[in-house]
């Protein structure tokens, strides 16, 4: 499911940067009341969704840094589904078979 046209020209650089800080002080907010115990069940959604998301773009980062590494013929580990392929993660779970890294 992608965008309305409306949104895809206003999502910059800029916007997911201010998103992730915005995620990142959330969770710390929601984490900072489960710790003072006074987290609302809705506290501890929003923090169990930001952790996976959180965990997600970390993800995505590191397969990023990964490729661009194995693409400029530096030595790197990464747990590969095939020889020619590097793992994403899916919003639901498992892999993602991408396009071939080409050598």
């Amino acid at each position: 499911m992608s965008l309305p046209v409306e949104f895809s020209n206003t999502i910059d650089h800029s916007l997911y940067c201010t998103i992730g800080k915005v995620a990142t002080e959330k969770l710390a907010s929601s984490i900072s009341k489960m710790q003072d115990d006074t987290a609302t069940s809705e506290d501890r959604q929003f923090a169990a969704l930001l952790t996976e998301l959180i965990a997600l773009a970390k993800n995505r980062l590191s397969v990023a840094a990964n490729e661009s590494e194995f693409s400029n013929d530096r030595s790197v580990w990464v747990e590969r589904t095939a020889e020619s392929h590097f793992p994403h993660i899916r919003l639901h779970g498992g892999a993602i078979e991408d396009e071939p890294i080409k050598s």
